[in-house]
């Protein structure tokens, strides 16, 4: 092959190394438009498992770039006066500088050619340069790429320049033995520097700050030495003397920067490929921008030789295409993983004001596992003490939150419920005692005089199993073994306050007579037999009624013994349904009577709690959005409007439910549609309920709209309840593919969420919190005395698994 690489950085030169050691017959030059010791950066950092990458790659190459590392394990985290240190995270630094003449030292050295301080914008170019015609152009000119700008009609990327946040690249003497985050706050905002040693004398030090913060510093006012001279002042306390210092070559005019983030929907046209910045770009603040392109690199330099030897004549495109689509999947997987888990992490630095409110312990927490790539056990298995510290401050604080709501005298390791649940027949939890490290899900948690026994909580999910709104045996069998489950809180499906507002003739309701006494009976059997507390979740389809149930056609409307529906606006839910008849300002009292009528049912049924549904585009959702909403009246147009009834159906429900039991809300925290509900709007839908008194926030997303396109993944709704619950103060409910218990601990220990709320994996599973903490080794959890044995077993059947575990790593460790 004749290989033409545009860009000298790390992933190019790191190609044309790999390239001529995998054939010696391949002609491979890297053409670099800067001088070979230009660099933009200080340091780069490399992870123990990229390490082990590169190793596997090129061993000569690793190890002259592992004797220059400085290596190091902790994380310190400064914040409010305190230095938290988590250890075990194994990172390696080394200077830009030295990393880039190691790869061109090893890149000649294989037979690379490297032409330094030339331009190539265009085919004429390259054959200028003497390159002849490239078989394979290779794009790794970075951020800024010229071979991505001239085939965009092919790559078609996506260039997001960030504006929230601003950030310099700095240089320090100061010899640091963590990779250390400082924040500072003062009365301009709020400060941070992420900063690592990358040799035995220099740091990297990159200054961050939201834009309101770096504005009123006066930043947007300094030239790069009063810019420079300000931050270290800034962080002069933990400087211990030393200077900070720019990159005068690249950052005299213009020191700060806007995060750029990329990517491309495809990698490759023709025989033009992408590699590294130019295809993607991940946050600095998760390290791996370089890890990236160099894997990218180990990867292209396979399948390229591999289609190389595989061409029966010269390297056609016939060849070469199949192996850049190869390379592209595989990739362009690992690089979606790594700049969503980026994302994250801008996200958060990006938005610190909103975390400065937390106590030092869950701020570090939060930082900690601020990606999601770290997680709960994750972090158990790097630093157990600094783990098990964080789980013994959540659940003191958790136990001096909920004490107070129990009678005086009465034990805050128990609940009054448990041990009457205990004299029926029921088995109390274990105790634990007070300074034990309890797994965050299983501490317990308030609202007004309600108390938890965990932070479980079971999703409502319509069972479409009900006659006439009727509940029966099949919802006293359902709910009841989800509370026999161990949950500390259980939801009832979408019930509904009127025959005309149920989504399809299976919905429960609470409208008629004989409904109560039926709900009375589950309430009382959960309250018998389990410490589980039970949520009636009260709502009206709205536009979405009249439908058939889920398993004969999801929101497909009735054929026969349908009725009418009602809505804000005369707008379908899609065009197979039914057009909602525009509600007056009768309609509207009526149906707000008819919710107040059901709370006056639930709280005459014993429920601990009751939810309002303003969420999924059901009635009182269509009037939030402007999707549905397009009323010119008092209750159209802005969102103090849209707001209005939703809001006067929930303080008519507050003013009829006991005072001394909470109430909660779920919202669609936004539409995923252009135009509608955003996340900011979010915010001010929950804040407006908290006002009017609700106790927590149920923060679900979506399902407002056909037009809809949401971002799924692992807890894709979780970022909607930490943002509402860091910018209002108010409790929320977390919810969205949360399968793990893992996944419930770091929510609820980072401050994203105050309960989790699981569907699914209680439906695959109904004693999933009890397993959960058998699978934790937590022997607090409650269960019932009759599963015993069964609970016994399952203990043993983990320690076997265990067992298993360690002897097969055991071996595995003596094979090496």
């Amino acid at each position: 092959m004749n290989v033409a690489i545009i860009g000298g950085g790390p992933a190019g030169l790191y190609l044309a190394l790999l390239l001529r050691q995998a054939g010696t017959d391949h002609d491979v030059t890297v053409f670099e438009r800067n001088r070979a010791d230009d660099t933009f950066g200080w340091g780069v950092v490399f992870s123990d498992q990229t390490l082990a990458n590169l190793r596997r790659a090129d061993a000569p190459s690793h190890d002259a770039i592992a004797a220059s590392f400085a290596h190091w394990d902790d994380i310190d985290i400064h914040y409010r006066g305190r230095a938290i240190t988590s250890s075990g995270h194994g990172f390696s630094g080394i200077a830009r500088t030295r990393l880039l003449s190691i790869l061109q030292d090893h890149a000649r050295a294989a037979g690379a050619k490297l032409r330094f301080q030339t331009e190539i914008g265009s085919m004429g170019d390259l054959a200028a340069a003497g390159a002849g015609a490239p078989d394979v152009i290779v794009g790794a000119d970075g951020l800024n790429s010229t071979i991505r700008l001239r085939h965009t009609d092919v790559f078609r990327p996506t260039l997001d320049v960030r504006t929230a946040a601003r950030y310099i690249w700095l240089g320090t003497t100061l010899p640091l033995d963590a990779f250390t985050f400082i924040f500072v706050q003062n009365g301009n905002g709020v400060f941070q520097a992420h900063a690592y040693r990358f040799d035995e004398d220099l740091s990297t030090f990159i200054v961050e700050c939201d834009d309101a913060s770096w504005r009123t510093a006066g930043f947007d006012r300094m030239d790069a030495d009063e810019t420079v001279a300000a931050c270290e002042a800034l962080f002069a306390p933990w400087l211990d003397g030393h200077r900070l210092f720019a990159n005068a070559r690249h950052q005299a005019s213009a020191p700060w920067l806007n995060f750029i983030r990329i990517s491309n929907e495809r990698w490759h046209d023709g025989n033009v490929v992408l590699l590294g910045d130019a295809a993607h770009t991940a946050h600095f603040s998760i390290g791996s921008g370089t890890k990236l392109a160099m894997e990218d690199a180990i990867v292209l330099a396979r399948e390229l030789d591999e289609a190389a030897r595989a061409c029966p004549g010269p390297l056609d495109q016939a060849c070469l295409q199949p192996a850049l689509e190869r390379y592209q999947e595989e990739r362009r997987t690992e690089a979606l993983r790594l700049q969503n888990a980026a994302r994250n992490s801008m996200v958060w630095f990006e938005n610190v004001k909103r975390y400065v409110h937390l106590e030092p312990e869950q701020f570090a927490y939060a930082l900690l596992t601020r990606s999601q790539r770290v997680s709960h056990e994750n972090l158990r298995l790097r630093d157990r003490a600094y783990l098990e510290g964080v789980e013994r401050w959540f659940a003191a604080r958790a136990r001096a939150e909920t004490a107070s709501v129990l009678p005086d005298g009465a034990d805050p390791g128990r609940s009054t419920v448990v041990e009457s649940a205990a004299r029926s027949g029921s088995s109390p939890r274990r105790e634990t005692p007070a300074s034990a490290a309890v797994p965050p899900m299983f501490t317990p948690f308030r609202l007004r005089s309600l108390r938890l026994l965990n932070r479980i909580v079971v999703a409502p999910m319509d069972m479409y199993s009900a006659e006439d709104g009727m509940p029966d045996d099949f919802h006293l069998v359902h709910l009841g073994t989800l509370a026999l489950g161990g949950a500390g809180l259980v939801f009832t499906e979408m019930t509904c306050v009127s025959a005309e507002g149920r989504i399809s003739p299976g919905c429960t309701g609470m409208y008629a007579e004989a409904h109560a006494p039926s709900w009375t009976r589950i309430v009382d059997f959960i309250h018998r037999h389990s410490p589980a507390k039970l949520c009636l979740q009260l709502g009206h389809s709205g536009r979405k009624g009249s439908t058939k149930l889920m398993w004969e056609g999801m929101d497909e409307p009735l054929e026969q013994g349908g009725w009418d529906v009602i809505g804000p606006s005369p707008l379908a839910w899609s065009p197979h349904n039914a057009v909602p008849k525009t509600m007056t300002r009768v309609d509207m009292d009526e149906v707000l009577a008819q919710f107040v009528r059901a709370t006056e049912m639930a709280a005459g049924a014993g429920f601990d709690m009751l939810e309002l549904h303003c969420a999924h585009g059901y009635l009182l959702s269509s009037f939030l959005t402007p999707l549905s909403n397009l009323r010119t009246d008092a209750y159209g147009g802005p969102l103090e409007n849209r707001l209005r009834y939703p809001l006067e159906v929930f303080r008519a429900m507050r003013a009829a439910w006991p005072a001394a039991l909470p109430m909660s809300v779920r919202i669609s925290a936004t539409d995923w549609v252009a135009g509608g509900v955003d996340a900011a709007e979010g915010v001010e839908i929950a804040r407006a309920f908290g006002v009017a008194g609700a106790d927590i926030i149920h923060v679900s997303a979506g399902q407002t709209s056909t037009e809809a396109k949401p971002v799924y993944g692992r807890m894709f709704q979780t970022p909607f309840s930490d943002r509402i619950r860091n910018e209002t103060g108010l409790p929320t409910i977390a919810v969205g593919n949360i399968t793990e218990a893992d996944q419930v601990n770091s929510i609820l220990a980072a401050g994203r969420a105050d309960l989790c709320a699981l569907a699914r994996p209680h439906l695959a599973n109904p004693r999933w919190t009890q397993h959960a903490a058998a699978e934790l080794g937590y022997a607090g959890q409650w269960w019932p005395v009759q599963f015993t044995t069964g609970r016994r077993q399952l203990e043993r059947l983990i320690e076997r698994r265990r067992e298993m575990e360690r002897a097969a790593r055991a071996e595995l460790e003596e094979g090496d």
